[in-house]
């Protein structure tokens, strides 16, 4: 169901091997992007290593202030994985084999191979519902407002198609953008600035590009907003009044 106030929503990314560099998050992008496809305002993230306090303190704060907590990360079978557990623990139920996950994993391994490690990836939170995962089938699951997914990108995209359904919509954020060449931030930040006070109920931000290396320098400037006439208004306004003072634009 659609509804014209965004619900908001914030991500909790798990995981020791984020914090120390040794992997690189990619999952924040795919989630937002998701969530802008669905008219979702994604507000807050939020990175914590593989402590079950620290899991618990974050997941709590988050999914008390937002309409939707996703988290990634800390579902597999090793000692490590320990989500679940701390996703119990912030809702105050016991973690349990659930009997759909089981029988699911013991499809996935031949006779022999589906060993204790590979069974933890069947315990849930009492009251949670699975996430299909179509990739390698271990699920994820939701309780309450929190859905909680792999850290594998491929693995947490995939369930993303499991999750689409289960939200509350809002109305698309249309964008615009005026690519500014040579010329940066400063010499347009009046400009911007009362093109925003002029229209308040959109965003305008700036991007500045090229600074530090080679190759072409200039400012993007950006223009969101639910109302897509009022985002055309505005980016028509803006263009014009960039280009009355000589300035070389194009809008994308």
């Amino acid at each position: 169901m659609t509804d014209q106030a965004a619900p908001a929503a914030a991500v909790l990314i798990i995981g020791d091997e984020i914090l120390s560099g040794r992997t690189q998050d990619t999952n924040l992008n795919t989630i937002a992007r998701f969530l802008a496809s669905l008219g979702i305002d994604l507000l807050e993230a939020r990175t914590v290593g593989d402590r079950q306090d620290q899991i618990i303190g974050a997941l709590n704060a988050l999914r008390e202030a937002y309409d939707y907590v996703f988290t990634t990360g800390g579902i597999g079978p090793t000692h490590d994985d320990i989500t679940a557990d701390a996703v119990g623990a912030a809702f105050g139920v016991a973690v349990r084999e659930h009997p759909e996950a089981l029988a699911v994993l013991e499809r996935r391994y031949p006779p022999g191979e589906f060993n204790a490690a590979r069974r933890r990836m069947a315990r849930i939170p009492e009251g949670g519902t699975l996430i299909a995962n179509p990739v390698t089938d271990a699920p994820g699951f939701q309780i309450g407002n929190v859905f909680v997914m792999a850290g594998v990108p491929k693995i947490m995209e995939a369930m993303l198609q499991d999750v689409a359904p289960r939200l509350r919509t809002g109305a698309v954020v249309h964008a615009r953008t005026i690519k500014i060449r040579g010329v940066g931030e400063g010499a347009i930040a009046e400009v911007l600035r009362a093109a925003a006070d002029a229209r308040r109920d959109l965003s305008f931000g700036s991007y500045p590009f090229g600074f530090g290396g080679a190759g072409e320098v200039g400012t993007h400037l950006v223009i969101r907003g639910r109302d897509e006439v009022e985002v055309d208004l505005a980016e028509h306004d803006l263009s014009q009044e960039l280009r009355s003072m000589g300035i070389d634009i194009a809008v994308t």
